[in-house]
């Protein structure tokens, strides 16, 4: 507890005298303070907020409550996991949890790898390659540190110290319900895009531009409200381009995957 508590001391010195640093850093160049133990440790702490808020709701998945579907979504992120591509695969813990929720077509993770992906997208989804991407989308977000930095933005790094230490429950309540809905930047979303190109290509196994397809479906849908994953990721017609124009650099867009794993997944739910 004393070296947490000299550990907690010296960031947040250390934020009080770079905090104008990072709010005065350009869109999606912000300058992080926490360390990969932060991360690490916030993650946890806004999961088991995330985990109780929902189970509380009577939507968390439990994974022993339904094996089946835990066992087919599981094949599927460690696919991804495995790609050889991820900065933090061994740093982080790297779990999944279902939401149930058929109405909220949206997947979101928290700092250090804890991801959610809600039954509405699965089931809205065509094929495993699409839910491949938008899960490599999401794993970006957290191995990347885009959660972390977007968090800090929006909070301030003192905020987000009180999280890690579990002294502010107001406030973890507040991060974990919103965390659905963050807003990334411009540059962040790109970035991510990229990640889920590079990530399933190291798979050998999916096509590389599932991510497209996701989006793809919901402009051919002509939905007057789009699914929660898209009203938080802006403008998916360049991102689309964006992401087949490096699945053909890397020459792996034609990849034929099967979706048995994806296919047993909807049907357990």
């Amino acid at each position: 507890m004393r070296n947490i508590l000299k550990k907690t001391g010296l960031l947040a010195g250390l934020a009080l005298t770079l905090g104008g640093v990072a709010s005065c850093s350009k869109d999606g160049d912000g300058v992080l303070l926490f360390s990969i133990e932060d991360d690490k440790a916030l993650g946890e702490q806004v999961a088991a907020q995330t985990d109780s808020t929902f189970r509380t709701k009577g939507q968390l998945l439990e994974p022993g409550s339904n094996p089946q579907a835990y066992a087919a979504l599981n094949k599927i992120v460690l696919r991804v996991l495995n790609s050889g591509k991820l900065q933090y695969r061994n740093e982080f813990p790297w779990d999944v949890k279902i939401i149930k929720d058929d109405q909220t077509r949206n997947a979101f993770a928290t700092p250090g790898g804890h991801i959610y992906v809600y039954s509405g997208l699965i089931k809205y989804l065509d094929n495993e390659t699409q839910l491949a991407g938008v899960i490599g989308h999401e794993i970006a977000h957290a191995d990347r540190r885009h959660t972390s930095r977007q968090l800090q933005q929006q909070y301030g790094i003192s905020v987000l110290l009180s999280l890690v230490l579990g002294n502010n429950q107001n406030a973890l309540v507040d991060v974990a319900s919103g965390l659905g809905q963050l807003k990334f930047s411009r540059d962040y979303e790109i970035e991510a895009d990229a990640y889920s190109v590079e990530y399933l290509n190291g798979t050998n196994y999916y096509a590389c531009d599932g991510a497209a397809g996701f989006f793809i479906k919901t402009q051919n849908d002509g939905q007057a409200s789009p699914p929660e994953f898209l009203s938080t990721h802006p403008n998916p017609g360049n991102r689309v381009q964006s992401i087949q124009a490096k699945a053909d650099q890397l020459n792996c867009r034609n990849r034929t995957a099967g979706s048995d794993d994806f296919n047993q997944l909807r049907s357990a739910l």
